[in-house]
């Protein structure tokens, strides 16, 4: 499936919403890139999961470092015709494994992270999956559906916006291979590329979140639609992706910092629908909602923030106090559930990774049922 500009522009509101925070921004940087691409003649191509020949090579990847570090694009176009660390990652990943990628399959959903594989997949021509390891995004890399079905994020080739070269063999932990590369990249340009889950198509078709980016595309134009015709965007995205509108309010303060390659915050919001005080805990995406300090929803079910007057996704980066939003959550995608189930699921999308170690996973459904 060869996607149009329109399609491509369609599908950035989409994982404009469903990167929860994070991801990179869509309009600053995803929509230049799309266009760039397309100007050079570029053309992005999905292949549906179950078409994929089960003997396919597949990797994953994408660029890490703080949402701070993906707000513009700004001369990167020019600078990633000579030089585009992601392709460099994927000809280190053949070079590694003696063998050629078929295809790509992009991390997450996000402004950038989807973008960029798929720009990738068209500048090494071949075909990017249609969908991804989590149908949202997430702030590591270990976080993702892959770790619960036996996908080994290592090797991991790192290449950083410097030019440094980090490859991550093996790692003892769930969680080390990412702040390995993570210092890396914040000591050397503050962004880098990686390559990682190497898969047979086998594989994918059993632990990749299917199908994610053909249904941002259907989101985004939903939501396109309901703007034009003066429909409620925001209903358009509850009725496709039977989420809940959790509150509308402002936000009242917003406290936190850019750490170790990541985008910590504690955001309050002031709702007139609720009496207790609202927070949002984020780790580059929104982790947990809060009310009176008691977890509603938690990674990895979505978080999502929109503006109320077109129903676009809110980036984490770009709350303000004084700034009106919609906060709605969607169920996490069932396989990613699943691999949150698992032991090494368990270590790798604790709440410890985003400051409370004290808690555990709830489904948003059971939470919100016992809170009535």
């Amino acid at each position: 499936m060869k996607l149009s500009k329109e399609e491509a522009l369609d599908m950035l509101i989409g994982v404009g919403i469903f990167g929860t925070g994070g991801g990179g921004d869509p309009e600053h940087f995803g929509k230049p890139m799309i266009n760039w691409d397309y100007d050079k003649g570029r053309m992005y191509e999905l292949i549906d999961p179950k078409d994929v020949a089960d003997d396919a090579f597949i990797t994953c990847g994408g660029y890490m470092g703080s949402v701070k570090a993906f707000t513009s694009i700004g001369d990167l176009l020019e600078t990633w015709e000579e030089r585009y660390e992601l392709f460099e990652t994927l000809k280190i990943t053949e070079s590694i494994t003696g063998k050629k990628v078929n295809h790509l399959v992009p991390f997450e959903l996000g402004g950038v992270n989807t973008t960029v594989m798929l720009s990738l997949a068209a500048r090494a021509k071949i075909t990017t999956i249609d969908g991804d390891g989590l149908g949202r995004s997430a702030p590591e890399t270990q976080m993702i559906s892959f770790v619960g079905y036996d996908i080994s994020l290592c090797p991991m080739p790192v290449v950083t916006r410097g030019g440094s070269i980090v490859i991550v063999e093996k790692a003892s932990t769930p969680a080390l291979a990412d702040e390995i590369g993570r210092f890396a990249v914040v000591n050397d340009g503050g962004a880098g590329a990686n390559n990682h889950y190497y898969q047979t198509g086998a594989q994918l078709k059993k632990s990749v979140i299917p199908n994610s980016i053909s249904l941002s595309i259907q989101i985004g134009s939903a939501v396109k639609d309901a703007n034009k015709s003066g429909n409620d965007p925001i209903d358009s995205f509850i009725d496709i992706t039977k989420g809940k509108i959790l509150a509308k309010g402002t936000v009242s303060s917003v406290k936190g910092e850019d750490k170790a390659g990541h985008w910590h915050v504690l955001a309050t919001i002031d709702s007139k629908d609720h009496e207790g005080v609202i927070q949002l805990v984020i780790k580059n995406e929104y982790m947990m909602l809060l009310c009176d300090s008691k977890p509603v929803v938690m990674f990895p079910d979505l978080i999502c923030l929109h503006y109320p007057d077109t129903g676009y996704g809110v980036m984490s980066a770009d709350l303000r106090e004084g700034m009106d939003v919609v906060i709605t959550a969607v169920p996490a995608h069932e396989r990613l559930r699943y691999a949150g189930s698992t032991e090494v699921g368990k270590q790798a999308f604790s709440p410890e990774r985003y400051g409370y170690p004290e808690l555990t996973y709830k489904p948003m459904e059971d939470i919100l049922k016992n809170l009535h």
